[in-house]
């Protein structure tokens, strides 16, 4: 079976290898160090590290003010890197595109518990501090203030996670942002099937008893029951049944899948990040939203499905917002149609022209 990218779930990780686009700038990368962190759980880390790509060079306003920066936040179990793939970077980055990085400041980091960020497997397991989403942002701040010197957003936009993440800057720095562009994403808390596909990954690997409360030798067999659940919500059946149309093909694709992805996931990371969500919930303070924000789902999303009409009333509370749900097409993927910019970069055109000063 030859190698292809599947963008799935949360996790939003491109399985395939990382290509650099040939017209854009070599991306940079750093770790920025937060002293003496206290998490909202109160619990503390005398260093959280905090690692991330930039591309391109910041740019000062006649204000005295960065005007070019981007942030772009990834998804749950992802990283800044997967964002410099051919089919992100490569239709974003590169010269006369929408986010030329001669013209942006991009920054990409890796969360914490993610990625080259500091995160339970570093050895800490289930000691490392239940850092939840209000803690990302926090840190994400950090970096770019304190890290990078970046004092405001042109845009900020997110996947999956990211795009919860983008929610709640629009809501907490509302100053900071020119522009909002969450993507496969609701602004509500995490509830219904999407709170329980995310308590059956979690239930998956920690009644296992060879999790042994995080203290294990090797990856759990519970792992791989998560990441089935993972692949079923966050694939698209239309695309999944021309790609593997026999039950050869489906039974081989599954078999590689987790072989996979069972080498690059740690199990007690995995418990973090799915269960950062759980406090999740900017619907009550959506009129703090003051930037123009375009919020993008596909209609074959299976984690946001379209019936549910969340986002259709919440976005109305929402001063300078606007909805756009993409139809199912040959080239959406579900709920990975979120790392897809070719399919939905006319909409972020029309985000950065709605929003310029």
């Amino acid at each position: 079976m030859k190698p292809r990218c599947l963008a799935i779930a949360a996790v939003a990780f491109l399985l395939c290898g990382v290509v650099y686009a040939a017209d854009y700038p070599t991306p940079q990368s750093g770790t920025f160090v937060v002293k003496d962190f206290t998490f909202k759980s109160g619990e503390k880390l005398p260093e959280v590290k905090l690692h991330y790509y930039t591309l391109g060079t910041p740019q000062k306003g006649a204000n005295g003010k960065i005007r070019n920066a981007v942030l772009i936040l990834h998804g749950t179990g992802g990283t800044g890197r997967q964002f410099l793939s051919a089919t992100f970077g490569g239709v974003l980055f590169g010269a006369g595109q929408l986010l030329d990085a001669t013209k942006y400041f991009i920054i990409l980091p890796d969360n914490v518990g993610h990625g080259e960020s500091s995160k339970p497997s570093d050895g800490l397991h289930m000691r490392f501090p239940h850092y939840e989403y209000d803690d990302m942002i926090e840190l994400q701040y950090r970096l770019l203030t304190q890290g990078l010197s970046v004092d405001h957003l042109r845009l900020v936009m997110g996947t999956s996670m990211g795009g919860m993440h983008t929610w709640l800057w629009a809501e907490q720095h509302p100053d900071f942002i020119d522009a909002a562009m969450p993507l496969a994403s609701q602004p509500v808390e995490i509830a219904g099937r999407n709170r329980m596909m995310r308590r059956m990954v979690l239930d998956a690997i920690r009644t296992d008893p060879e999790w042994n409360n995080g203290e294990y030798k090797q990856q759990p067999h519970g792992l791989a029951a998560a990441l089935d659940i993972l692949l079923i919500m966050g694939s698209a059946p239309l695309q999944m049944q021309k790609d593997e149309p026999t039950r050869d093909k489906a039974d081989t694709f599954l078999e590689n899948f987790i072989a996979a992805r069972i080498k690059s996931t740690d199990a007690n990371d995995m418990l973090y990040y799915f269960d950062a969500s759980r406090n999740y919930n900017p619907e009550p303070q959506l009129e703090k939203i003051t930037a123009p924000l375009t919020a993008v789902n596909s209609a074959d999303d299976t984690i946001n499905p379209p019936e549910l009409k969340i986002i259709d009333r919440d976005i109305q509370r929402v001063k300078n917002g606007k909805f756009v749900l993409l139809p199912i097409t040959d080239q959406t993927r579900g709920h990975g149609t979120h790392s897809l910019p070719a399919i939905w970069g006319n909409h972020l055109a029309e985000l950065l022209q709605r929003s310029e000063h």
